[in-house]
């Protein structure tokens, strides 16, 4: 052990100096330790690095364990966190993100392709048969039975076929994939929050790119503007009244105006926008929710 120096072995002028050096190593050492106490306590607020993005699955599980954080301060719960877990690197998802050839069409060769005669025909039975319903709807949220089903049966054949992909791996890969991750990110946390709520679970089967339900909802849009219709007490977006009223709310909520017209040019036209950005797609839309009305 080193001793001490006092002022009798070493000159008055040297003494005071190295007890100067000792006092200031101490107040060094202690500004260290409460820095590091400070990092330790501050540290889960402290910024994070956002999970890096790729373009083949060789991230993905390095990009998940670093999107679970993101999820985490965003509030998702463990159950979500188990789902992100489990999630696989969907392959069948980037092709169809890359191949969206139907949107490409022109209007005419559009809804041929999608059969609109057919859903035009079958909403016009379908209006009448349920028409307290669809009236129920309108009288809540403005929207008129025509919009509703068309949207209907353009996403799923009214209900026929709602997809075969796991929700959660299709959409957590669109948000990874770097081609439109800041789109899908808000959707990737909106689907695991849904599995913290019950409404969906890690092996839930929607569309290519995770929408779901009878409506095809992305995730994100499903937490935020999903209705409980038949007042069962979740909300169940494979049930048909909890969709097509989360549907009427959506519109509602991104400005449908009651009364207005919705054809191209008129005033709600411009929310059938919100619903879908392809330009065929929204025109399409509205000329069959048209005839479905009239």
């Amino acid at each position: 052990m080193i001793r001490a120096p006092n002022s009798d072995s070493m000159g008055e002028e040297a003494f005071y100096l190295w007890n100067a050096v000792c006092k200031l190593g101490l107040l060094m050492r202690s500004i260290t330790f409460l820095s590091a106490a400070f990092l330790l306590v501050a540290g889960f607020g402290a910024p994070v690095e956002a999970a890096q993005c790729g373009n083949n699955s060789g991230g993905f599980n390095a990009w998940k364990a670093a999107f679970a954080q993101e999820a985490a301060n965003a509030g998702v719960g463990q159950r979500g966190l188990n789902a992100l877990a489990q999630a696989q690197y969907a392959s069948g998802t980037i092709s169809a993100d890359r191949n969206q050839k139907s949107f490409k069409y022109t209007l005419s060769k559009f809804m041929q392709v999608r059969g609109a005669d057919t859903i035009v025909a079958q909403g016009r039975k379908r209006k009448a048969r349920d028409a307290a319903f669809y009236q129920s709807l309108e009288a809540r949220f403005g929207v008129p039975a025509g919009v509703i089903i068309a949207i209907h049966g353009m996403e799923t054949g009214f209900g026929g076929f709602m997809g075969d992909s796991a929700v959660v791996s299709a959409i957590t890969t669109l948000a990874y994939d770097c081609r439109r991750s800041d789109f899908f990110k808000p959707h990737a946390i909106g689907a695991l929050k849904l599995v913290d709520t019950g409404a969906i679970t890690g092996s839930t089967k929607g569309a290519k790119h995770g929408e779901l339900g009878h409506t095809q909802f992305l995730p994100g849009n499903a937490l935020r503007y999903g209705i409980d219709a038949n007042g069962d007490g979740r909300v169940d977006f494979y049930n048909q009244a909890d969709a097509l009223a989360s549907t009427a709310n959506f519109l509602r909520q991104k400005g449908w105006q009651p009364g207005k017209g919705y054809g191209e040019g008129q005033t709600n036209f411009a929310v059938i926008k919100q619903w879908n950005a392809a330009g065929v797609y929204q025109k399409a839309i509205a000329i069959m929710a048209a005839r479905i009305d009239g």
